[in-house]
């Protein structure tokens, strides 16, 4: 897998990806989230290219106090062979670089495999409550 940033060539099958993992909602517009990263810190947009086929997406950011993971995805014929740990290695690696110390991330408490793979990756269960505010509506 070939690990690059992110390209506006991208977005129909990054989105396509997305949909196919099960990460995206009908309130969060991909387009638009799309739109926002590129943006802010698009270097961190990071895409694993396999022939020429995105089988993997990651979007990193870090804001001064902590770095953020979103949107990770491996194609499901690509998982479990190591993609979305190198992934995951060059958005830390990327991070470590801007004088990250921490990242953060959310996952849903019923996705439990998932939770798994991060711990593997040494991150750890915080003792904290996510909150959220919506400041923008993405209305389809």
């Amino acid at each position: 897998m070939i690990i690059r940033v992110f390209e506006p060539a991208d977005e129909s099958a990054v989105i396509a990806l997305w949909q196919q993992c099960g990460l995206t909602r009908p309130w969060n517009d991909p387009h638009k989230d799309i739109r926002r990263k590129l943006q802010i810190q698009p270097q961190l947009f990071l895409v694993g290219v396999i022939e020429q086929a995105i089988a993997a997406t990651v979007m990193a950011g870090y804001e001064g106090h902590r770095g953020w993971i979103n949107y990770l995805a491996v194609a499901p014929q690509h998982q479990r062979q190591g993609l979305g740990k190198a992934i995951m290695a060059e958005a830390e690696r990327r991070l470590r670089e801007m004088g990250c110390p921490k990242i953060s991330l959310l996952v849903r408490s019923s996705n439990r495999e998932v939770i798994e793979f991060y711990q593997q990756l040494g991150f750890t269960i915080d003792d904290a409550v996510s909150l959220g505010k919506r400041l923008e509506h993405d209305d389809r």
